[in-house]
């Protein structure tokens, strides 16, 4: 990975095969290949050449430009710290989730919370500086304390915002969250504040490494 936290998008993603065609002749966009050829398709008559695709703009990045280092899958650990009396103490375990950050700056984590807790929830990032990220997410709970079918009511959402740095090497993140509860009514509840660890999942990664 580039040590300068970004990764650099694929030169081949950035360029489209154009075939010129004879005049008159129909498009084959999908013709068979001649037996024992092991193209899918057969260009029609005329040359080909390469040309550059224009790239749109928002959501879609320039050909050649930087892909943001937070992208990707992460095994992050949130832990409770300074929130003093009245608080969790320091080193309590606040959540241990798995969380992708999309390139159109959206993200989804799956929480460690029980499933009928609502476990899942979204959020949006902005890069706003070298490698430092800042992500605005929300989630929605459910109180399962009195259901004995283990579907609860309506808990009211919780309110997380998380700002990370990524290591040169794009393998891990650390940060700080706060975490704010409300009810159903949108009272505040429970303020949380701490310290977070992210570890990028790869094809290689095993379940150790989520422990």
């Amino acid at each position: 990975m580039n040590t300068t936290c970004r990764w650099w998008l694929t030169a081949v993603g950035g360029l489209a095969l154009t075939l010129t065609t004879v005049p008159n002749a129909l498009a084959q966009c999908a013709t068979p290949a001649k037996p024992g050829h092991p193209a899918s398709w057969n260009a029609p008559a005329g040359g080909a050449r390469l040309t550059r695709v224009a790239a749109f703009r928002g959501n879609f990045r320039e050909v050649g430009e930087e892909m943001p280092s937070i992208v990707g899958m992460w095994h992050v650990v949130f832990t409770a710290k300074g929130n003093g009396s009245e608080g969790p103490p320091d080193g309590t375990p606040i959540d241990n989730a798995v969380a992708v950050w999309h390139s159109d700056k959206t993200e989804i984590m799956n929480s460690g919370r029980p499933p009928q807790d609502g476990n899942f929830c979204l959020g949006t990032w902005e890069e706003v500086g070298k490698c430092q990220y800042k992500l605005n997410h929300f989630a929605l709970g459910y109180d399962t304390t009195n259901a004995p079918e283990g579907v609860g009511k309506p808990a009211g959402p919780t309110h997380i915002v998380e700002e990370v740095t990524v290591s040169s090497d794009g393998k891990s993140f650390t940060g700080t969250f706060t975490l704010d509860t409300y009810d159903t009514s949108f009272n505040h509840g429970m303020h949380i504040v701490g310290t977070l660890k992210g570890t990028r999942i790869t094809v290689s990664s095993t379940i150790d490494d989520l422990m």
